[in-house]
Parts: C-alpha cells; sequence; structure tokens
C-alpha cells in the first residue's frame, strides 16, 4: 500500500509537479497569464507610494468599486487577503461567537477549507450527500440540521469540487431555513464569473445577520498569488469581524490591491478579459469531460467552476492509487477524491483552467495509460 500523506492531498500532487515536472491539473490555479493591461499597471505602482500596509478595511478606491458592483454599503464590506483568509476569519469569528456549539455541515463532496477548519479547531463536520449529485433534499437537510445542532453551513457556487451552481429558489430556500432554524450561511462565490451559461444567482438582495458572501479576484482574473478577496455581511458583524482581521490578516498586499483599483476602473471590471476566459475554461472542460466519457468515467452534469468532478470506471476503486500511479506513468497530476470525502474513494478531481493544447495533451496520455492497465 502506497503511504499517503498527512497533509493537503492538492499540496502534495501539485508539488510533484512543481519539483519533477509534468502537467498540473491537480492544484486550482489558473493556466493563463493575468490581463496585459493589470500587469502593465502593476509595474507602474511598483514606482509609487504603497510599499506599506493598506488600510485594515481595505484599499478605499478598490472598496468603492466593490460596493458598486454589488451594491453594498462600506460598513458591509471587508477587503481580505484572499477568499482564505475569509472563510477562516468567518469561522473564527463565529467560533469565537457560539464556542463548542459550532457544529458545521456542507455538501459532499465538500471543499477542504469547510470540513478542515472545524477539524483545525476541533469541532464537529457533518457532510451532507446530494441527490445523485446534484439536488438537495431539504426535507432531510432540515432533519440534519436538527438532529446535529449544526450552526454553520458552506455552500460554494459554482462549487468546488464538483461545480453544482445553486439556483435562486434553491439558495433562498436555504437562507430561509437559516432564520428559521438560527444557523449561519457562508457563501462561497470564487467562482462566479466561471460558468457555462447563465450568470450565478449570488444573494446580495438577502443580506441578513445570518448570511456571509466570500469571494475574490483570485480565479476570475488568474491572480491566485495576489491574494485579495473580499467578505460581505451584515453591518451588526462589523466592528468584531473587523477586529479579528486585524490580527489575523491585518490588511490584503498594497501594491496589489492599487493595481487592481486602477485596472478595474480603467476596464470596465475586467470583463473583456473575464468573457474570454470563461469561453477557454468552457473549450476545456468540454474537451477532457468528452474523452473522460468516452474512456467510461462517469461525470456528472455541472454549470460552472473550473473543475471535473468524475468517478473511476471499473475496476478502478482507489483514487489515490490511481492518481499516484497516473502520474508516476504519465507526469499528469489530479487530485484523489477521498481528499474532499470519506465516501468517494474512487473519484478525482480535474482542474480544467488550464490552455486547451495542455488539456488535449493531459488527455492523450489519461488516455494511453487507461489502454494499458
Amino acid at each position: 500500500m502506497r503511504a499517503k500523506p498527512d497533509g493537503s492531498y492538492i499540496s502534495y500532487f501539485s508539488n510533484l509537479v512543481k519539483v519533477n515536472g509534468g502537467i498540473n491539473l491537480a492544484q486550482g490555479i489558473p493556466g493563463f497569464q493575468p490581463p496585459t493591461e493589470l500587469v502593465n499597471i502593476l509595474k507602474d505602482i511598483a514606482n509609487s507610494q504603497h510599499h506599506q500596509y493598506a488600510p485594515g478595511i481595505g484599499n478605499l478606491q478598490l472598496r468603492a468599486l466593490i460596493e458598486n458592483r454589488y451594491g453594498v454599503e462600506p460598513d458591509e464590506l471587508l477587503v481580505v487577503q484572499g477568499a482564505t483568509e475569509g472563510l477562516s476569519l468567518v469561522y473564527t469569528y463565529l467560533f469565537r461567537m457560539l464556542g463548542e456549539n459550532l457544529v458545521t455541515l456542507s455538501f459532499d463532496p465538500a471543499y477542504e477549507s469547510y470540513s478542515r477548519l472545524p477539524q483545525i479547531f476541533n469541532q464537529k463536520f457533518v457532510p451532507f450527500p446530494l441527490i445523485n449529485e446534484e439536488f438537495v433534499d431539504f426535507d432531510e437537510l432540515k432533519r440534519c440540521i436538527e438532529g446535529n445542532k449544526v450552526k454553520l453551513i458552506f455552500i460554494s457556487s459554482p462549487g468546488n469540487p464538483y461545480g453544482k451552481v445553486w439556483t435562486k429558489a434553491e439558495t433562498c430556500k436555504l437562507l430561509e431555513l437559516a432564520n428559521e432554524l438560527n444557523f449561519f450561511v457562508v457563501f462561497d462565490s470564487v467562482y462566479e464569473e466561471l460558468y457555462f451559461s447563465q450568470k450565478p444567482y449570488i444573494p446580495l438582495d438577502n443580506i441578513s445577520e445570518r448570511l456571509f458572501i466570500v469571494s475574490s479576484f483570485s480565479k476570475s482574473l488568474c491572480i491566485t498569488g495576489w491574494r485579495v478577496g473580499y467578505v460581505i455581511h451584515h453591518p451588526s458583524h462589523t466592528k468584531a469581524i473587523r477586529a479579528i482581521h486585524d490580527y489575523i490578516g491585518l490588511c490584503a498586499p498594497s501594491v496589489m490591491q492599487q493595481a487592481l483599483a486602477v485596472y478595474l476602473a480603467q476596464f470596465q471590471n475586467g470583463k473583456a478579459f473575464m468573457d474570454v476566459l470563461r469561453q477557454r475554461v468552457k473549450s476545456s472542460f468540454d474537451s477532457l469531460s468528452g474523452m473522460l466519457h468516452r474512456l467510461n468515467f462517469t461525470v456528472p452534469r455541472i454549470d460552472g467552476g473550473c473543475f471535473i468532478w468524475a468517478k473511476l470506471p471499473q475496476p478502478f476503486t482507489d483514487g489515490f492509487e490511481f492518481a499516484s500511479d497516473l502520474y508516476d506513468a504519465t507526469g499528469v497530476a489530479v487530485i484523489p477524491g477521498e481528499h474532499f470525502s470519506s465516501t468517494k474513494v474512487n473519484w478525482l478531481r480535474f482542474n480544467v483552467a488550464r490552455p486547451l493544447e495542455e488539456i488535449d495533451l493531459a488527455s492523450n496520455r489519461i488516455a494511453d495509460f487507461m489502454s494499458k492497465q
């Protein structure tokens, strides 16, 4: 039996590529360069006076652009160091508020932060299965919430690793339950610009004390290394959550925030770049998912995001062994499904936010690997 890493499978498999080479379909990083205009603006900003701490709440120009884009008030917004800090910040805030009563639920399969944050704080995490990898049984969900005394639910739309896009009706139903049963919802919208047909619903018209919205510029502008994100929340949380941010995040990088503020103001919030990126990710998704279907993988229908979530064909039953053997033989790195769910040991996640030529090369290597098993 091959030894499994103790930490993140995402770090483990992506680091294999970084150290030894290969094709990284493991880590959720775009394989495209940021907008040329944004990079040029960054060069200019690097020669300006923006090398010290930014305001803790965020660059004021950038904040104004975000506030205008989403129609939120200044005391409903906090700029943070990427969506990862946003998720951690909200969890830390709620743990301070609720202590040992902070039972967390997310929908199976769940992004790693949703399950690992409760683990770090030694709190209970409850995975909730979808029907046919797609639909929510709200009656069963209500029973699960009440039975486990759930106080926090994480959702992402589009999702990761499974790219479910929550409908407006589903989202509103969940928020109704939050008010009825007194739990909080963290709505993770980092992939909101990476949709395949209809733009996802973001519940900005339903901001209540029970809802936090977390997002970032990382995926939509291909700048995951810049670490600029934001949290939208009800004003009742403003004072306390900003105080915690002062000690665990302080501020997002000043130079990056200023460059983003200038770029977004000059280029219509990056719309043209995002439109092209969306088309490129969809083309890569169609190409790789088509090949996986031909190889008898099961690929649930999705509406967005930058991943393929696929069940291994028979006779393969162990995603970790498959991913390890695949990398050893071909240099293609993917993520075993068990990283996101203990019940998904025979599933894999593929990152398709990569150039089509890279996706096609990976497809050929995977097909060749499968033909030799």
